[in-house]
């Protein structure tokens, strides 16, 4: 069993472009949408991801918070595309920058499609406690804010929230 302990921060700014290393472009859809977890039908999301040539079946518990179950495995990409195909929900495109700050790897994720404007960055830890330097470009933290989480934008995308929403000033 897989524990991911996780970080999620809103991106300011443009100055983690220059620090970035390497960029994937990565798309992913879901077997379940966020209904069947809010309802409590159902108690992880089923995601399907392909990045390049690899893709990916992902099962993630439905705790909110920075501390959960996460199971990873490989599959075809054809079996991916298919399962993709089955998604509830939109597809989630973006592109996947990895940034080194100060001996800790940041994910910071640009969207495209209905999400675009949106840029995040994630943190994972090997620890709930451990210290890590936040880069000037980091804002606010959002890992409790479940409308961040992929599940969440790919039933209710960027482009459909408020203003207040946007901002930062809804709950």
């Amino acid at each position: 069993m897989g524990i991911e302990i996780e970080r999620k921060f809103l991106v300011t700014g443009e100055g983690w472009r220059a620090q970035a290393h390497e960029a994937q472009d990565l798309a992913q859809g879901y077997l379940n949408d966020s209904a069947s977890l809010d309802s409590g039908a159902m108690r992880a999301s089923v995601r399907v991801r392909i990045a390049g040539d690899t893709a990916y079946l992902n099962l993630k518990s439905r705790e909110l918070g920075h501390t959960r179950q996460e199971f990873d495995y490989p599959i075809p990409v054809a079996d991916a595309r298919a399962l993709m195909a089955l998604c509830t929900g939109g597809a989630i495109d973006k592109r996947r920058h990895y940034v080194q700050h100060q001996g800790h790897l940041w994910e910071v994720d640009e969207f495209f499609g209905d999400n675009a404007g949106l840029v995040v960055a994630e943190i994972e830890l090997e620890h709930a406690d451990e210290a890590y330097a936040r880069p000037d470009w980091l804002g606010r933290e959002v890992t409790d804010a479940a409308r961040y989480y992929n599940l969440a934008l790919a039933t209710r995308p960027y482009a459909q929230w408020s203003a207040e929403e946007r901002s930062g000033q809804a709950p």
